[in-house]
């Protein structure tokens, strides 16, 4: 079977900036693409603080879908870059709110979000679902301790200890970057160690901080390590907001439960609000970002989702054959 392949390119026929808070200021950047009186889809972007690009409207038929791109608060061209001050998850979601009543999207819409975006698109569906028409989720992330706990932090405070289980042993060269930046003694809590040096006055530890954490999941993200994939969270503008504001956080458990923080379990505690919402989960194979156990939790704790898994995928949504599943979800809903 021929896989299916991602729209052409093209260019946006609305875009500008939404002003969501005055104190302090955060303005949201979005653009709009396709057809500007079809159903609406709203694309959630990872990270968080990685920021949309273009090519992530090919996703959908542009003849169908009224296509929404907006970069969340401090990531991509949103004002201020970087910015942690009143960004969390619930101001995330409020911000969806306000970016549909800006555009006018009074009924339903299809939610469309990998990674971190599957966490926010969840949340955001469990707290309005009476906005959501369908889910498309692509690498599960709930955000839990254990979650976090195997990519950033596994064997960091006991290099080599086999009994540490983390992504780490699988790319070690940019594992030891990663870890060979924080102390010994500080090496027990790695999110908390980089929070420490990302929220620091020292800016040159900051950005240096920044690139380590950034190069780490960008070198882990695919199926086959691309360098030159890697190599774009080096740089210091991307790498300043996603490391900055994923650290801030993860280092709060996503800011899901205020006092749990890390060990809370907001999104599969909550699941059955949305069982009548259609959704389909893709995830690939050998995702070391968001490992595969993500999601068959999720749909052991939501049967009523239809989970597709990848062979030949890692984490990243433009590897041939989660683009090529996730497009056709899309198409399927064109009735």
């Amino acid at each position: 079977m021929v896989k299916m392949e991602l729209y052409p390119e093209i260019t946006a026929y609305n875009n500008g900036y939404l002003k969501v808070s005055d104190e302090p200021l955060h303005e949201l950047y979005y653009e709009e693409y396709g057809n500007s009186v079809g159903q609406p889809v709203i694309f959630i972007h990872g990270g968080p603080g990685s920021g949309c690009k273009p090519s992530y409207a090919r996703f959908f038929d542009p003849e169908f879908y009224r296509i929404i791109l907006f970069d969340q608060r401090g990531a991509g061209k949103s004002k201020p870059h970087a910015s942690l001050e009143n960004n969390t998850i619930w101001h995330l979601i409020d911000d969806i709110t306000k970016l549909r009543a800006e555009l006018g999207i009074n009924g339903k819409m299809h939610v469309f979000g990998g990674s971190w975006g599957s966490t926010l698109s969840l949340t955001y569906a469990i707290n309005h679902p009476e906005t959501v028409k369908s889910l498309t989720l692509r690498g599960i992330f709930l955000c839990r301790r254990e979650d976090l706990s195997i990519f950033y932090q596994g064997d960091a405070a006991d290099l080599g200890n086999p009994q540490l289980i983390g992504i780490g042993r699988f790319f070690p060269e940019a594992w030891q970057q990663y870890v060979e930046f924080i102390p010994q003694s500080e090496r027990s809590d790695m999110i908390a160690a980089y929070n420490k040096r990302l929220t620091g006055s020292d800016e040159e530890e900051r950005l240096e901080a920044a690139k380590r954490w950034s190069v780490w999941e960008g070198a882990t993200s695919k199926l086959v390590p691309d360098p030159d994939f890697a190599e774009e969270y080096n740089d210091r503008h991307f790498a300043l907001s996603f490391a900055r504001i994923e650290n801030h956080y993860f280092i709060n458990g996503g800011f899901l439960d205020k006092e749990k923080g890390r060990d809370q379990n907001y999104i599969l505690d909550n699941i059955s609000k949305i069982s009548d919402i259609e959704a389909h989960v893709v995830h690939g194979r050998y995702d070391m970002v968001c490992p595969r156990n993500q999601a068959d939790e999720l749909i052991k704790a939501w049967p009523e989702a239809k989970l597709y898994i990848i062979d030949d995928a890692g984490h990243n949504a433009m590897e041939p054959g989660l683009r090529a599943k996730l497009v056709e979800i899309m198409n399927a809903k064109r009735v």
